[in-house]
Formats: structure tokens, sequence, C-alpha cells
């Protein structure tokens, strides 16, 4: 799916601020494992991350969109979130 820049920046806002990160730059997804905010779609880079729809076969609404690690949202395959990759770190790292 094509998103907006707008859904984008706010399914971004709905990431973990890890302070000293600046958070316009670097959030943790619900697994704490790092985004980088320009590294959206980037399945290339291991802070790389995508959009993900908390309900399988909901809606598209913000309250249904959460900002996962790219990997962590590829191994979701059966609906339920399970954590392939954590932070330790500055980095990623596999489970």
């Amino acid at each position: 799916m094509a998103w907006s820049e707008e859904t984008i920046q706010k399914v971004w806002e709905k990431g973990k601020e890890a302070p000293p990160n600046d958070p316009n730059v670097y959030r943790k997804d619900q697994c704490d494992a790092w985004m980088k905010r320009d590294h959206y779609g980037n399945r290339q880079s291991q802070y790389g991350w995508e959009i993900d729809h908390i309900s399988p076969g909901g809606t598209d609404e913000l309250h249904n969109l959460r900002p996962l690690q790219w990997e962590n949202n590829v191994d979701k395959s059966d609906g339920r979130l399970k954590c392939k990759v954590t932070a330790n770190g500055e980095n990623n790292i596999k489970q």
C-alpha cells in the first residue's frame, strides 16, 4: 500500500522515543528494535521500518497502524507479533 507522507509521519510518531536520541531520527518499535525515520520501507537496513496493521484485516485508520522494524513486520505472517528483532545497544539483533 502506498501511504501518504502525512500518514507515515503520524505512524512514526507512535514509535517509542529513546532519549537521548532525537525522536525525529530514531525511535523503537513495540519489540524495542531500532528504527530510523528516513529508512522507511528500506529492507536493506537494520533500521528499516514499515507500517503494520495492529489487527490484520482491520481498517487503515491511524488507531490500527503502528511502526515496526521491517523484519518484525515480515515475521508477523500468522498475525501475531513475535519480536524476531530487538535492540542491543545501538544495533538490532535477531532472537
